[in-house]
C-alpha cells in the first residue's frame, strides 16, 4: 500500500478516487506507566514512557487505515495526516486519516 502525505504521487496517477479513510486508537498507560511518567516529570526532559506509546498508537492507528482502505479496493492513500486529542485525563486519541484511491504507475 502506498501511503504519502502529499495530494499526489510522483510517477503515479490517480484512476479511481474511494474516498475518506480513517485508523482511530484510544490509548492509556497503565497506573505503572503512569507512577513512572510522573516521577519523570519531575527532573524534566522527555518522558519516555508516553513517546513510546503514542508511537505505539500512531503504527497501529496508520495500520488500520490501511486495512480499511483495502476493504474499499484502495492500493493508495493519499494526503495522509495523524490527529491527536486527549480523552479524559489519562486517555490520548490519535487518527490516521487521507484519501483512499486506486492508482496506476504513469505510461
Amino acid at each position: 500500500m502506498l501511503v504519502v502525505t502529499t495530494p499526489t504521487a510522483v510517477g503515479f496517477r490517480v484512476r479511481e478516487m474511494k474516498g475518506q479513510v480513517f485508523g482511530l486508537v484510544v490509548r492509556s498507560r497503565g497506573l505503572g506507566g503512569n507512577i513512572m511518567a510522573g516521577l519523570r516529570s519531575l527532573g524534566g526532559g522527555e518522558i519516555t514512557e508516553y513517546t513510546e506509546m503514542l508511537e505505539e498508537a500512531r503504527r497501529h492507528a496508520l495500520d488500520r487505515m490501511v486495512q480499511n482502505a483495502q476493504r474499499m479496493g484502495a492500493n493508495a492513500i493519499l494526503a495522509m495526516r495523524f490527529d491527536t486529542s486527549e480523552v479524559g485525563q489519562m486517555m490520548s486519541e490519535v487518527v490516521a486519516y487521507g484519501t483512499a484511491c486506486v492508482v496506476e504507475p504513469e505510461a
